[in-house]
């Protein structure tokens, strides 16, 4: 017979701890986000290392870094708290006008910046006390869109250090939540006065210079690929890490760059950027936000999902006849 663990002779709250430093990566940062001084959460930790028989986090000069065995335990300790708090909501329901939680959502920048806005506006009407932090997820090295990309904020979902994590996922697991927030297609981006912009042409598109944006320094992506079913190519320049950078440059050069149609409505106009159809179809993509199902059993995770799915869905986001999007061949 297994030895029956006597639960009476631990402190979960060191959970909540454990929870707090791997989401912080940093003692003093999730001190304050417990409202506990640095020293409690440090003795905490002393007590975590005794009841778990690790070192669970190293110090370095930055904060802390879990160690193999916390990085282990983080999703089974993540699901634990889920469910607790799961038990607790039913008994008090999340008020967002009153609350004064923190929410951790991950998106890339591209996606961020079609719901941030709207998003900020939903918590200063309904949830003036919430606070977001917004993390930038970035793809594995060397993936490409599609249903592996996003694995690692899969990952982090299910460790709990992501509560809900916004982009263009497909194929999501059945453990996992996910949402349409909307459709997107992408659009090419010229500053103002640039030939291309004039005649908009497949012929001017492959003779132009372009920009690429690509977290992982990968130049060849679905333009190229789309390209290439045509036995046509194209000079990619530069790649830039982040659709802001690649706005930037292309509004002081004579390249030219594929992003996003709602990123290019929301922020072409005011830096003096133009946009025009794409010259060749490209595909369509679904934005979605996806949380781990023992995580919306949190009240407040499932909220914020009704949020997101409320910034995210403009009026005209989904609907090809008010964006002038080409069906996908």
């Amino acid at each position: 017979m297994l030895h029956e663990i006597d639960l009476s002779r631990a402190d979960l709250n060191l959970l909540v701890l454990f929870e707090a430093v791997l989401r912080e990566g940093h003692v003093g940062r999730a001190a304050a986000r417990l409202n506990l001084s640095a020293s409690a959460v440090s003795h905490g930790l002393g007590r975590l290392r005794r009841l778990l028989n690790d070192p669970v986090f190293l110090r370095t000069p930055k904060g802390v870094v879990p160690t193999a065995r916390a990085l282990d335990l983080a999703g089974p300790i993540g699901l634990v708290l889920a469910g607790a708090r799961g038990v607790i909501a039913t008994a008090r329901p999340f008020d967002p006008a009153r609350s004064a939680r923190q929410f951790v959502i991950g998106a890339p920048d591209g996606v961020s910046a079609l719901f941030l806005q709207p998003l900020l506006a939903v918590l200063r009407r309904d949830a003036p006390g919430v606070d977001i932090r917004l993390r930038q997820l970035l793809p594995p090295a060397a993936a490409r869109v599609g249903a592996t990309a996003w694995e690692p904020a899969l990952a982090e979902l299910e460790a709990r250090t992501l509560d809900i994590a916004v982009a263009p996922f497909e194929g999501v697991p059945a453990r996992f939540a996910a949402q349409v927030l909307r459709e997107e297609d992408f659009v090419i981006l010229a500053r103002a006065g640039h030939p291309f912009a004039a005649a908009p042409t497949l012929p001017h598109y492959c003779a132009a210079s372009h920009l690429v944006v690509s977290m992982t320094g990968d130049a060849n992506g679905f333009v190229d690929d789309a390209l290439a079913e045509r036995g046509l190519s194209r000079r990619v320049a530069l790649t830039v890490p982040s659709f802001f950078m690649a706005l930037a440059v292309v509004a002081e050069t004579d390249l030219i760059a594929a992003v996003p149609r709602g990123f290019a409505a929301a922020y072409a106009p005011r830096s003096g950027v133009t946009s025009s159809e794409a010259p060749l179809p490209l595909p369509r993509f679904r934005i979605q936000a996806v949380a781990s199902k023992a995580a919306l059993q949190d009240a407040g995770i499932a909220w914020l999902g009704d949020a997101l799915l409320a910034a995210g869905t403009p009026a005209d986001a989904v609907s090809p006849s008010s964006c002038d999007a080409r069906p996908v061949p």
